[in-house]
């Protein structure tokens, strides 16, 4: 995975103590607190939504946070907000009516800050680019269209010619 400098993480054997300080119901509560707040909300959308803003608005630590997402979702907040966007990303660009968009509109729309992080997230859970993947689902991109070509000006020598010419 070369492209985009994406580097595959190692495994972390290290059980965190706070893992263990949530009780499985503690888990579930928390873990529907953040798929409400997160997918039902729509938070992911917002870049500047973060683990912590999550954990304020649920009323919870945040490192019981981290220990649900890691638990329960089997990953890191980052990861999980990363796919969220992108399985929508993934929706617009298989729907005809988002062909318009610009693929730095979509990935504004989604809550990525900037098109290379969008494209290097797409890049990493896809494996292919954001335009790979709309020209798999074969939605098509409508060209610009071209601005009539203005004629050339005439050069000096041109010029020099027309106006000896006139003159004779």
């Amino acid at each position: 995975m070369a492209k985009y400098n994406i580097t595959p993480k190692k495994d972390k054997k290290i059980v965190s103590s706070y893992r263990s300080s949530v009780t499985p119901e503690m888990v579930e509560d928390i873990a529907r607190g953040i798929i409400s707040r997160l997918m039902i909300d729509r938070k992911y959308r917002d870049p500047n939504y973060s683990a912590k803003q999550l954990a304020t608005d649920l009323g919870v630590n945040m490192r019981h946070i981290s220990a649900v997402i890691s638990v329960r979702f089997q990953q890191n907040y980052s990861e999980l907000v990363g796919k969220m966007r992108i399985q929508e990303a993934k929706y617009m660009l298989q729907d005809a009516s988002f062909s318009n968009m610009k693929m730095e509109d979509i990935a504004i729309n989604v809550g990525f800050t900037t098109r290379q992080s969008f494209y290097a997230t797409f890049y990493k859970l896809s494996g292919i680019t954001p335009k790979e993947y709309r020209q798999m689902y074969g939605v098509i991109v409508e060209p610009k269209p071209e601005k009539p070509k203005k004629k050339a000006k005439p050069t000096a020598k041109k010029r020099k010619k027309r106006t000896t010419k006139a003159k004779k």
